[in-house]
C-alpha cells in the first residue's frame, strides 16, 4: 500500500475554508485555457490542481475558454484540449466561454466609464508603454486621462461599432499611475480586434476585453470558489480583486443572497523540466518552420506529443503528483518522467525480440522443420500469456553480439569455444564466419546442443550470455523511430541566442529492424475512439519501450521509442 502523501497548500486551504463553512462548504473551480495552441504538461499540472481539487472534495470543476482574441484562436484548439482532458481521465462540470460573458462585460466596462473610473486612450502602444514608468519611479498620465464621461461613451461605441481602426484606440481604466504594482498603472480593458472574425461570435464584436478584465469576472460569473493559477499571476491578484470589487459595489451579485460569497485567486509554481520548452510561442514556431513534425510530434511536450511518444494518462499523473504543488519554481528532471513510464511499462508492456543491426546466423547442424518456441509474454508471469516463436536453420542475431576475435571479457558469441544461450531457447558455440569484399561479415556459423532447450531439463545449463534473435523468413521488418530529448541543452530557455540553434541533432534517429512475428498483428490502421488512437506498447528485449504508431499501415508497420531501457533517476 503506498504512504498517504501530505496535503499540499492548496489542499489545507481549500479544507479550512470548508470547516470555517466558506461559500456553505461549495468547492467550484475552473481549468481556462485560451484555445490558441495545444495543451502541454505544463497545462496538466493546472489540470491536475483543478480538477483533483473537485475530485477530493465533492466539488464542480468547469472547462472555460479564455476565447478573448481571436487572432490566435481556433476551433482546432477548443477541440484538442476537450479530447486531451478526458483522455487524462477527468471531466468538467460545464463547458463555458469567456465570450459567453462579452456582453456583461462590455456593460461593466460602461460601468467603469460612467462612474469616471475608465477612460479612451489614443496613444500608441509605445507611448503607452513608456509612460507607464518603472517599478520605483512613477508613471506619466495619458493626455487622454481626464476626458469626459460623455466623450469616453461615444469613442467607446464607436470602437465597438467598427468606426475606429485596429491600434488607434484602447479603453483603460483608471486607477494610480504611482501605484507601486504596475498592473495598477491605468491598465488597458479593452482593444480593437477587426481583421479576424471570432471563432464563436463572427464579427458580432470589434472591441474584445483583455485578460485581467476578463479573467476574474467569469470566475464571479460562474460562482468559481477557488481561482487556482501560477505564480506569474501574484502581481496580477490586487487587480483581479480590484474589478471584483467595483463589481460588487456596482451591483453585479454572483449569489443575490450574499454578495460575499465571492472568488478567491491563489497561485503555484510552474512546471519546469529540462531540456524542454514550455513556451506555446516557441512550440508554435517549431511546428510553423517545420522544426517538428507538428504539434504531437513524439518529441514535443504537448500532452498529444506524449501520448504519440507513448506515455500514459496513469504515467503523467503519477508524474505530476511526485512533483508536488508549491510557491517556490524550480526546475524537474526529464528524468524523473521518463523514470515513471518506465515503471509502468516494465510490469504491462509485452516482451519481443527484435534485432536493429543483423547478420545471419546459421546453424550447421540443426535440421528440424515447423519448430517454435514457446515464450513468456512477460518473463516470470505466464498468467499474461505466452506467443510461438518459429525457430529454423537461419536466424539473425544483433551484429555486436559477434566477435571473430573475442577477448576474455567479450562472453557473447565468438569461435573461442564459448557457449551462449539463444534467448529461451537453445546454447550453441560459433564455429566460424563469412565475410564479403570489404571484410564486412554477412554470416555467423555455429552449432546448437539439442539437448539444451530452455523449459527441458536439459534447458537448466548456464551460460555468461543469452542473446536475441529472430527467425529469418518469419520475421518482418519494423520501421522503429529512436527518439531522445529534443534540446541538447538542459535549460534552452536560459540560454542566450536563439532557442532553435540549441536543437538536438539527435533527437530522432530512424531506423528498420527484424522484429519477431508475433509483431505483424499490428499491421493494421490504429482503432480511434474520441479522437484518440488504441495504442499498444512492447518492450523489444535490450533496446527500450516502444508503442505502436498512428503512421502504420498494413503495409508498414512503425514504432516509437517511448523510453530507453537504462533508468538513471533512482541513482
Amino acid at each position: 500500500m503506498e504512504e498517504e502523501r501530505s496535503l499540499n497548500f492548496i489542499e489545507q486551504i481549500v479544507e479550512k475554508d470548508i470547516q470555517e463553512g466558506k461559500n456553505d462548504g461549495r468547492i467550484q473551480t475552473r481549468f481556462p485555457p485560451e484555445p490558441n495552441g495545444y495543451l502541454h504538461i505544463g497545462h496538466v499540472k493546472a489540470i491536475c490542481m483543478d480538477f483533483g481539487i473537485a475530485e477530493k472534495y465533492n466539488g464542480v470543476c468547469n472547462l472555460r475558454f479564455d476565447d478573448t482574441n481571436p487572432v490566435k484562436e481556433d476551433v482546432e484548439y477548443v477541440d484538442s484540449i476537450q479530447r486531451d482532458i478526458q483522455w487524462l481521465g477527468f471531466q468538467w462540470g460545464n463547458v463555458y466561454y469567456a465570450s459567453d460573458y462579452f456582453q456583461q462585460l462590455y456593460d461593466l466596462a460602461i460601468d467603469f466609464i460612467k462612474h469616471g473610473m475608465a477612460y479612451v486612450d489614443e496613444q500608441t502602444a509605445e507611448q503607452i508603454a513608456e509612460q507607464k514608468g518603472t517599478p520605483t519611479e512613477p508613471g506619466v498620465a495619458s493626455p487622454y486621462r481626464d476626458r469626459p464621461v460623455e466623450e469616453n461613451l461615444r469613442l467607446f461605441q464607436a470602437m465597438q461599432n467598427g468606426e475606429i481602426e485596429d491600434g488607434k484606440m484602447v479603453l483603460r481604466a483608471k486607477i494610480d499611475m504611482a501605484n507601486p504594482n504596475m498592473h495598477f498603472r491605468d491598465p488597458i480593458m479593452y482593444r480593437i480586434i477587426t481583421t479576424h472574425p471570432h471563432h464563436r461570435t463572427g464579427r458580432k464584436w470589434n472591441v474584445y476585453p483583455m485578460y485581467d478584465f476578463a479573467h476574474g469576472q467569469s470566475d464571479y460569473f460562474e460562482g468559481v470558489t477557488h481561482s487556482i493559477c501560477t505564480l506569474e499571476f501574484v502581481v496580477h491578484r490586487p487587480l483581479y480583486d480590484y474589478y471584483i470589487d467595483r463589481m460588487i459595489d456596482f451591483g453585479y451579485q454572483r449569489n443575490p443572497n450574499d454578495v460575499e460569497d465571492r472568488t478567491h485567486q491563489y497561485e503555484f509554481n510552474r512546471l519546469n523540466i529540462t531540456y524542454t520548452v514550455m513556451s506555446k510561442r516557441k512550440m508554435l514556431q517549431l511546428v510553423q518552420e517545420g522544426l517538428v513534425a507538428g504539434w504531437d510530434d513524439p518529441r514535443m511536450p504537448t500532452v498529444c506529443g506524449l501520448r504519440r511518444r507513448g506515455y500514459t494518462a496513469k504515467a503523467i499523473r503519477k508524474f505530476i503528483d511526485a512533483i508536488g504543488y508549491t510557491k517556490v519554481e524550480g526546475m524537474i528532471d526529464v528524468g524523473l518522467l521518463e523514470h515513471t513510464i518506465r515503471e509502468e511499462l516494465k510490469e504491462t508492456a509485452p516482451r519481443m525480440l527484435a534485432i536493429f543491426d543483423p547478420v545471419k546466423l546459421v546453424l550447421t547442424n540443426y535440421d528440424k522443420t515447423g519448430e517454435t518456441i514457446i515464450a513468456e509474454n512477460i518473463d516470470g508471469h505466464p498468467e499474461l500469456g505466452t506467443r510461438e516463436m518459429p525457430f529454423a536453420k537461419e536466424l539473425y542475431i544483433e551484429r555486436g553480439d559477434f566477435q571473430e576475435q573475442g577477448d576474455k571479457n567479450f562472453f557473447r558469441l565468438s569461435p573461442m569455444g564459448r557457449e551462449v544461450r539463444l534467448k529461451g531457447a537453445y546454447i550453441i558455440q560459433a564455429t566460424g564466419c563469412e565475410k564479403d569484399a570489404t571484410g564486412k561479415i554477412t554470416t555467423v556459423y555455429a552449432t546448437y546442443d539439442p539437448d539444451s532447450k530452455s523449459g527441458t531439463e536439459g534447458g537448466n545449463r548456464k551460460t555468461k550470455a543469452t542473446i536475441n534473435w529472430v527467425e529469418c523468413t518469419s520475421c518482418i521488418d519494423v520501421e522503429t523511430r529512436l527518439y531522445d530529448r529534443l534540446f541538447a541543452c538542459e535549460n534552452p530557455s536560459a540560454e542566450e541566442g536563439d532557442f532553435r540553434d540549441l536543437l538536438n541533432p539527435d533527437s530522432l534517429k530512424v531506423v528498420t529492424c527484424k522484429a519477431e512475428n508475433a509483431l505483424r498483428k499490428e499491421m493494421q490502421p490504429l482503432h480511434i475512439e474520441g479522437g484518440v488512437p488504441d495504442l499498444h506498447h512492447y518492450q523489444l528485449l535490450k533496446n527500450g519501450f516502444f508503442v505502436v504508431d498512428q503512421d502504420t499501415t498494413a503495409e508498414k508497420l512503425i514504432l516509437n521509442r517511448t523510453a530507453s531501457l537504462k533508468d538513471n533517476w533512482q541513482k
